[in-house]
């Protein structure tokens, strides 16, 4: 009588696991390509994007995330809460955004807003079940905004997925970020043209099934 109500436990426990919304969030350093990557997901099964994208840094200033975007997998279904984060960085310079023929007020206003974001993003990362970290693969992944973003989620024990993006593009290198993160399962994606996306699919739900 005993075993058969833990059976019964077991399976009422697996049914309500399986209709749990997964919070999957997206981080990674500014133009890495978190929001596009999103943006495709959410596109792909809600038909709308999360959020703008643009070749100015710290476009996404605050964490936006849409909640329910169910996910269809090789006859496998998961609910996701996807949350797209400000792109992580050690120091921001209003200067840097005076190259975009930004006005000054402007740029301090998107430094300042930016720096509060990437503080509202660390303080995100306690509600994840799985992280994304988005890399350029066309850039040196080896730097202290990478090993900050990689050591906050190791000290949680999150599940991670690598990500370099933009393999799309001729310098792209994905040996280096494996190199860099050798713990971690890497895999090379283009958000903009959706390269490997059946592969990132399949490596999320392996994530999940050991949540």
């Amino acid at each position: 009588m005993v075993s058969l109500a833990r059976f019964l436990k077991k399976i009422v426990s697996g049914m309500f696991k399986s209709k749990k919304e997964v919070k999957l969030g997206f981080y990674g350093p500014p133009n890495a390509g978190k929001t596009s990557l999103a943006n495709r997901i959410c596109k792909d099964f809600t038909g709308e994007e999360i959020g703008s994208v643009s070749k100015i840094p710290h476009e996404t200033r605050e964490v936006q995330f849409k909640e329910k975007v169910e996910i269809k997998y090789k006859g496998k279904s998961l609910t996701f809460k996807i949350v797209d984060t400000p792109g992580i960085a050690t120091k921001i310079d209003y200067e840097e955004f005076l190259h975009y023929r930004m006005k000054k007020g402007d740029a301090k206003k998107r430094a300042k807003e930016a720096t509060q974001g990437v503080i509202e993003a660390i303080k995100w990362l306690d509600d994840m079940d799985v992280v994304v970290v988005v890399l350029d693969a066309t850039e040196n992944p080896y730097n202290q905004v990478n090993i900050t973003i990689i050591g906050n989620l190791a000290a949680r024990k999150i599940p991670v997925l690598i990500v370099a993006n933009k393999m799309d593009l001729r310098k792209a290198d994905i040996k280096k970020i494996e190199a860099a993160f050798p713990e971690y399962k890497t895999l090379g994606i283009s958000a903009k043209s959706g390269k490997n996306l059946e592969d990132f699919y399949e490596e999320i739900f392996k994530l999940v099934k050991k949540l």
